[in-house]
């Protein structure tokens, strides 16, 4: 039987909240229809009270995209209920197939609202401009499909994996992000290293990304939106009692310890 939109966000909203994987998706959705079973289930879940905070960038790294076999930058939405503070363990239950990985986090002083007429280029500076500040962060993610396995259409329905973010303590921007160091630890161990420029090339491209995202779906950016520039290294997996660190040169150190 073939799924309307509507049915298959259902069932991938089901497996996010029963955290109970589901099998691939039959329909051959195009990218344009898996953005609108995205905001179906960003819909479903305001309903039931979260609120939407922002969208985060994913497949902006190399790493990434090699990782999953896409060549696609896409974008997902976040909510308040994603939101995990570092100062509490990080509690496995209620996903299905975690890994972690660390991202750069923007958040924004004013909302942003794309004119009729604007441009890529006016827009990322919007956006740019409207950042207050930017921390260290890492995001949980979690695919809802059998084995993690999924094609490019198939994951922007499915929110781009997206399940909890954690941010670190915050500096002012503008400020200098070009090139930093990255290290990436579990357990004391480096997993991962990389820079900040395996973003895009340079982190400040993220805004260009979201901004031609913005212009073609409608992405809304409200005032104190986050947003998740993209991983900066390869997703690891997570298990409980492990500890995990992101490092970026000149941040604090981010720390999560993970728990049943």
């Amino acid at each position: 039987m073939v799924l309307t939109l509507k049915e298959i966000s259902q069932k991938l909203h089901r497996a996010q909240v029963t955290a109970q994987e589901t099998d691939q998706l039959e329909e051959e959705l195009t990218v344009e229809q898996a953005y609108q079973v995205q905001k179906m289930t960003l819909s479903a879940r305001t309903q039931n009270g979260e609120t939407y905070i922002g969208p985060k960038l994913g497949f902006t790294s190399k790493a990434k995209m090699e990782q999953m076999g896409v060549d696609e930058i896409i974008v997902g939405f976040l909510t308040d209920a994603m939101d995990h503070s570092p100062e509490e363990p990080l509690s496995l239950h209620g996903l299905i197939h975690p890994r972690i990985e660390p991202e750069l986090v923007f958040e924004l002083s004013r909302e942003v609202v794309a004119d009729p007429d604007e441009t890529v280029e006016s827009l990322a500076e919007k956006l740019e401009n409207a950042v207050a500040r930017v921390a260290v962060g890492m995001e949980v993610i979690d695919s809802r499909y059998r084995d993690f396995k999924f094609n490019l259409a198939d994951v922007v329905a499915d929110n781009t994996s997206a399940a909890k973010f954690i941010v670190g303590d915050a500096q002012p921007y503008p400020r200098d992000l070009e090139g930093l160091g990255v290290e990436f630890l579990i357990d004391g161990k480096t997993v991962d290293t990389a820079d900040t420029n395996a973003i895009l090339g340079h982190p400040k491209e993220a805004f260009t990304e979201l901004a031609k995202m913005i212009l073609k779906y409608g992405f809304e950016i409200p005032a104190g939106a986050t947003i998740l520039a993209g991983s900066m290294t390869a997703a690891q997996w997570l298990k409980p009692g492990q500890t995990v660190e992101a490092r970026v040169e000149s941040f604090e150190p981010l720390t999560i310890t993970v728990t049943d």
